[in-house]
């Protein structure tokens, strides 16, 4: 298939620039694979439209505030995006670079908080490997002097509400550059409303990187490479998803994160196995879900490789017309936008 396929129109003033007060308070689209039906429904109505006995899996990556702003030894002024750390290399992190000249091998980076930096590899396309010092724990400086990574499409800097909101009420372990957005609807309330209706939750981690929401730069989709992210999955939930199955009850993905964990982890026969991994995993339309059975997700930009995954998981031509749908209804879209129940 081809890239030109999963384009759809969105109006500018649809792209949602602040989340709403309440978490909860955004609208759900309802898609329903087995009849084709699309209804407008509350995200508060969630409970109510899951099944008891239904396994909901959740990706608890935590969003660390990864933009960095700070000079050079020359005084020019640099961005970077902390992508992730290199392993077994101590505080050296693949990074994204934006200054007006490169940022060369050896050059001296200085930022607020006593934070260091030397670049130590030019990566190409403004890719820079580069090795952090401070005095003390790099993540508790970074949490400090560090923004957090909203995406391009929202045209604001981030503000201080943006700490808590870009971020999972569920978020534990530190480590993506972009937020599991289907997540950001969910409250305690939420999870204390679907433990009531007896719909069990459990988690993995999924640290979201470029390979997310870096664009897709070929037509065809077989030519594409995905950027490797890593994951883990804890032997509880490998039981919960395989005794789920096995008791044929449904299980529910929070998001296109949790989905590629899930469908990464899982054998031919559709077990899920515990452990942790780096996946490429491009799911485009002809992939066979193994583990996924319903799915909670965000709307997505056009041509993209997650507009493409839930494409794949309930029918190109089902997927287009619920955007359309979302378009004339007027739906937010995007990380602080409204938000699709696929089943």
């Amino acid at each position: 298939m081809y890239l030109s396929d999963f384009d759809f129109e969105l109006p500018i003033e649809l792209i949602a620039q602040e989340p709403l007060a309440e978490r909860a308070a955004s609208r759900l689209l309802v898609v329903r694979r087995d009849t084709g039906g699309i209804e407008h429904a509350r995200f508060a109505d969630l409970p109510g439209l899951l099944l008891p006995g239904d396994l909901l899996v959740r990706n608890e990556t935590r969003v660390i505030p990864a933009r960095l702003h700070g000079r050079k030894a020359s005084g020019g002024r640099i961005e970077l995006l902390l992508v992730e750390r290199v392993a077994g290399e101590g505080e050296v992190w693949r990074c994204m670079t934006r200054s007006s000249k490169p940022a060369r091998h050896g050059c001296k980076l200085f930022f607020p908080e006593g934070i260091e930096g030397e670049v130590t590899a030019d990566l190409g396309e403004g890719w820079r490997a580069i090795r952090f010092r401070c005095p003390g724990e790099f993540l508790s400086h970074l949490e400090i002097a560090g923004a957090m990574p909203l995406p391009h499409y929202i045209q604001r800097s981030p503000a201080a509400a943006d700490r808590e909101r870009y971020q999972t009420v569920y978020a534990r372990e530190p480590g993506a550059v972009a937020a599991p957005t289907a997540g950001l609807h969910f409250s305690e309330e939420t999870f204390a409303a679907l433990a009531a209706r007896g719909i069990e939750t459990c988690g993995l981690t999924l640290h979201v990187g470029p390979g997310t929401f870096q664009p897709v730069r070929v037509d065809c989709l077989d030519e594409h490479r995905m950027h490797g992210e890593w994951f883990a999955i804890p032997e509880a939930t490998a039981t919960a998803v395989n005794r789920a199955h096995a008791d044929s009850r449904r299980v529910v993905a929070v998001g296109t994160t949790s989905t590629r964990a899930l469908e990464s982890a899982a054998d031919e026969q559709g077990q899920l196995h515990s452990g942790r991994a780096e996946t490429h995993l491009f799911i485009r339309p002809g992939y066979r879900f193994r583990v996924t059975d319903a799915m909670v997700t965000n709307f997505h930009l056009p041509k993209s490789t997650l507009l493409i995954l839930v494409a794949a998981f309930a029918g190109r031509d089902l997927i287009l017309e619920a955007y359309r749908q979302a378009v004339a209804e007027k739906y937010r879209f995007f990380s602080y936008g409204d938000c699709m129940l696929i089943l």
